[in-house]
């Protein structure tokens, strides 16, 4: 019998309650929303972290060192794999050979940057580019459409490019000496063909366009009229070696091996070099933005302290108007 008092008297309490909340659902739904939108910025937040850091550590994989002109570790970083910035100085090609046919080298990629395309820039490389270039867990790039240039003036795309300018294949593009929306010389008597598009990888690599380091010699060395790529492969292959690169990414047969190589780069008597492991350099780059990261954190969670913050308010502003009520149900013996 008495269990049955106690139950009807919480089933009494608690329609009591539910009318109350009714009573005020105005007052009820904003804070419960400022509750929700506070938590959902700091998970949001939070997740923007995470994703962040994942994308920083995908951007490049399988490479164990990048080579460049000698200089800070960061930049290098960030304009041969970022696309950020520029070299201070460019790589000779006989420095660049020297190191390839060590026998210690599995593969490299060279890398030539300094042109740009409509506010993309333009990246000179090799067939080994979409050969050994990883992200993301060892994947590979693959074409959407396409294949790698063959001629010498194919480009290929990345997905943003392809899909911010509206290209498609065979159609012709003009490349700007110099970066920015418009560089500053346009190459209008070389136009390129579209001759593939990559995947989305979610890396600077979709906004790339990608040609031959025989095309970036060939226009930046005088080579006048878009001649036809058999002529130029038979006839001027060896006008078109290039003189120096901005960068090369360099993969080796024992992963053992990349300290010893490392030291010896930068030890290198021909020029001043210097070889950076990927792995450092992102954690590098990822304690100089962990500030920013920190702040936006402590943020989101000052936004969760004052939704919680205005829910105690809104409690304590309806306790007043509560403690009438409370008095009238005690008289009528609650």
């Amino acid at each position: 019998h008495g269990r049955d008092h106690r139950r009807r008297g919480l089933m009494a309490i608690l329609r009591l309650a539910i009318k109350s909340l009714r009573n005020r659902r105005g007052t009820a739904l904003l804070t419960m929303a400022a509750i929700a939108i506070s938590v959902a910025l700091l998970l949001g937040v939070q997740k923007a972290r995470t994703a962040a850091r994942d994308g920083f550590a995908s951007t490049v994989s399988g490479v164990d060192l990048i080579v460049g002109a000698r200089g800070g570790p960061l930049n290098l970083l960030l304009y041969s794999i970022f696309r950020v910035g520029d070299a201070t100085a460019n790589v000779s090609w006989e420095s660049y050979q020297t190191i390839a046919r060590h026998p210690d080298v599995a593969w490299t990629i060279p890398l030539s940057l300094g042109d740009s395309h409509r506010g993309f820039r333009v990246l000179g490389t090799t067939g080994a580019y979409f050969e050994h270039y990883r992200f993301a867990d060892a994947r590979a790039l693959t074409f959407a459409a396409g294949e790698s240039f063959h001629g010498l003036y194919d480009a290929v795309l990345g997905a943003d490019v392809a899909r911010a300018l509206g290209y498609r294949l065979g159609d012709a593009l003009v490349i700007s000496h110099g970066l920015g929306a418009a560089g500053f010389a346009h190459h209008d008597d070389q136009p390129f063909r579209v001759a593939g598009v990559l995947e989305r990888t979610g890396t600077p690599v979709d906004r790339t366009v990608h040609v031959s380091l025989e095309a970036m010699t060939a226009i930046h060395g005088g080579h006048g009229g878009h001649e036809d790529a058999d002529a130029h492969d038979e006839h001027e292959s060896d006008d078109l070696t290039p003189h120096g690169i901005t960068a090369f990414l360099v993969g080796m047969k024992s992963r053992v091996m990349t300290f010893t190589m490392q030291r010896a780069i930068n030890e290198y008597r021909g020029e001043p070099l210097q070889a950076v492991m990927p792995g450092v350099a992102l954690m590098q780059l990822w304690e100089l933005t962990g500030i920013a990261d920190r702040a936006l954190m402590a943020v989101a969670s000052f936004v969760v302290l004052a939704g919680l913050l205005g829910m105690l308010t809104a409690i304590l502003t309806g306790l007043n108007e509560r403690r009438r009520e409370m008095a009238i149900l005690r008289s009528v013996g609650a």
